[in-house]
């Protein structure tokens, strides 16, 4: 039976429910997905409390990122039936099955499975407009990365050491920070035992960073921008502890800082911009590069308690659920 996990109302992890149901043919540029792994990401907890805004009134399906395999094509379509693909959108993702638009699919190379291949469309796309558009990073130049253990994190690690730039990040237990040095950090800060503020001025002879990359919002946006350098950019792209509500733009005054709001949905609207970049993922994944760091397995039907975990904080790297 095909089914989905929806959230019945705004809330906790108990208004998750299951839905079997039957879909429709695939439309013209359409395809019927059956899909084989997950990914498990914080925005979809900011649908499923209802933070972010619902497009429908009840059973919302979450999910921004998954892979499978095309069953069914649609008129237009140059997709072949067999053909393993992955995809990020917004939500809908947990589900067996789906029917989604080709335009939103990528073929996953041979040698990457699909378990990498749905961990890493919405972190490593995430990585790539962060590191290439929000601030772009050159080789020699200092940057701070928040939740340095999780999905996203990792893989900043990695990427911003393949591009010479040295990167500091924070974690909240030892092991997550040796995790977190074993992908491309230079130093990692327990910020549970440690003021990251000193101990990041410390590391840069009391310099500051040229950016930080802020994706956990009220606890951390404040004492963020107190690292930065004259003209730094703080890059804020998640609010895992909620929205940073005593945020002022004067606050950036201290240095003539910038700060940007980036959301991975614009860049995925560019033409060209979703298969350019998961092009330039596949390819560091494939030649060693990028090592993709999967913690945690749920069967999907636990999804509550997946959310459980990544709430508290005890997740590690990429999760992936799997129908």
């Amino acid at each position: 039976m095909r089914y989905a996990m929806a959230v019945t109302a705004p809330g906790g992890v108990e208004n998750f429910r299951r839905i079997d149901r039957e879909l429709p043919p695939p439309g013209p540029g359409e395809v019927v997905l059956r899909q084989t792994a997950i990914g498990l990401n914080y925005i979809d907890v900011y649908f499923r409390t209802g933070l972010y805004p619902w497009d429908v009134p009840a059973d919302l399906i979450p999910g921004g990122e998954a892979a499978g395999v095309i069953e069914a094509v649609g008129p237009g379509v140059d997709l072949p039936p067999g053909l393993r693909v992955a995809y990020t959108v917004r939500n809908g993702a947990y589900a067996s099955h789906r029917v989604i638009a080709a335009d939103d699919l990528v073929p996953i190379p041979e040698g990457i499975s699909d378990e990498i291949a749905a961990a890493v469309m919405l972190k490593g796309l995430t990585v790539h407009y962060l590191i290439h558009h929000s601030y772009p990073v050159a080789a020699g130049d200092c940057v701070l990365v928040h939740a340095a253990a999780g999905g996203v994190g990792l893989l900043a690690g990695q990427w911003l050491k393949h591009k010479g730039v040295r990167a500091i990040g924070t974690a909240g237990t030892p092991e997550k920070c040796a995790l977190a040095l074993a992908h491309g950090y230079d130093a990692v800060i327990d910020y549970k035992t440690t003021d990251f503020v000193a101990e990041t001025m410390r590391l840069t002879d009391g310099k500051g960073v040229q950016a930080v990359y802020d994706s956990v919002g009220a606890v951390t946006v404040k004492k963020s921008i107190e690292v930065l350098e004259t003209f730094g950019t703080l890059v804020s792209f998640g609010q895992s502890s909620g929205p940073a509500l005593d945020f002022r733009i004067t606050d950036l005054a201290r240095g003539s800082l910038r700060l940007t709001r980036p959301t991975l949905f614009h860049h995925t609207a560019q033409p060209g911009w979703l298969r350019q970049a998961s092009r330039e993922i596949f390819d560091l994944i494939q030649d060693g590069t990028i090592r993709v760091e999967i913690g945690q397995r749920y069967d999907l039907k636990d999804v509550a308690a997946a959310h459980t975990a990544l709430e508290s904080r005890k997740t590690i790297g990429c999760t992936i659920l799997t129908p």
